[in-house]
């Protein structure tokens, strides 16, 4: 019976986190109501805040749970979390393996587009989202200044300061580039942005 009840709870979080991604999606985090996620998930107010205190809350759900699985990223003492395989392409730092790692990564682009375009439209009207995702891509910064430092490649001073264009620049592809998008294709786009992360962190 327990067993049961767990999986039952299990799943009417999971309907929140989903009608709350969909509708921050179709409808805007702004305007997005507790009301307006509770009803499309089946459920009430006094369900969601049960398992949410609030939107903010939800939207920082779908940020450490979904957003981190679709990317790899697992726990980290130092970073609060880590992609292990990114910091291992920076410390090799091979055009191969760059644009092997990139390519992967933006096979994941559609999947992880809902959570980040809603990531930055939550992070422009509340301060809490914004300080979350701001640690978010400092952890992902982390990654990249780790593979520098294995590596023990370029100046020490400029390795955080690397790291942060090489993630901006990724991120910001990630979240606008779709096929034709600044007159680029998909092979096209990879090539350019290998080009640069070599530019920045790779092996010349």
């Amino acid at each position: 019976m327990a067993t049961l009840r767990e999986a039952q709870k299990e799943m009417t979080r999971k309907l929140l986190l989903d009608a709350g991604l969909e509708l921050f999606v179709s409808k805007g985090y702004a305007t997005t109501t507790v009301d307006d996620i509770a009803s499309a998930a089946g459920t009430t107010r006094v369900t969601f805040y049960a398992y949410f205190p609030s939107k903010v809350d939800l939207m920082k759900a779908l940020i450490a749970e979904r957003l981190n699985r679709e990317l790899d990223r697992v726990p980290s003492a130092e970073h609060g979390s880590t992609e292990r395989e990114l910091v291992a392409v920076v410390q090799d730092g091979s055009p191969e393996r760059i644009r092997a790692w990139l390519t992967a990564t933006s096979a994941r682009w559609d999947a992880i587009r809902p959570y980040t375009t809603t990531a930055f439209e939550a992070a422009a009207v509340d301060p809490e989202i914004r300080a979350l995702l701001d640690e978010w891509l400092n952890e992902a910064i982390g990654d990249i200044e780790d593979g520098l430092d294995r590596a023990d490649r370029f100046p020490a001073g400029t390795r955080h300061f690397r790291s942060v264009i090489a993630i901006t620049e990724l991120d910001h592809v990630a979240r606008h580039w779709t096929p034709g998008h600044w007159g680029v294709e998909r092979e096209q786009m990879l090539d350019v942005l290998t080009e640069s992360w070599i530019g920045s962190i790779g092996q010349h």
